[in-house]
């Protein structure tokens, strides 16, 4: 699975919302900095080359669609991200976060209690 720009990331998450769509569709999603149209259009046919997009003709006219999960793209995200910067630990993960003052000591202790009721 290729990684996806930041441009692609946000149009797969709008097209994840809305199931299916038209490039119109899609673009009504953007907020005030819409991108134009055309530049949206290469975007979604990028997405389709790297396998997270597919779509169904109608005349001239595509309604596009995810073939990606993003429960699916999350865990290959997720995984990335610990390989990438987490020298591939999870503990290094939960430990930047708590470095950080992200995460609670009543988070940790449920996500301890999470691990303990799966053994």
């Amino acid at each position: 699975m290729q990684k996806l720009t930041n441009k692609e990331e946000e149009v797969m998450k709008m097209l994840w919302k809305l199931e299916k769509a038209f490039v119109k569709d899609i673009l009504a999603e953007f907020g005030e900095e819409k991108p134009h149209y055309n530049t949206l259009s290469t975007i979604i046919r990028n997405l389709e080359d790297k396998g997270y997009v597919s779509h169904t003709a109608y005349g001239n006219t595509h309604q596009y669609y995810p073939v990606v999960e993003k429960e699916e793209y999350r865990k290959r995200f997720i995984h990335n991200a610990i390989t990438d910067y987490f020298n591939n630990s999870y503990k290094n993960l939960v430990s930047f976060f708590a470095e950080e003052d992200k995460i609670s000591v009543e988070e940790l202790k449920e996500i301890i209690n999470r691990i303990e009721s799966k053994k």
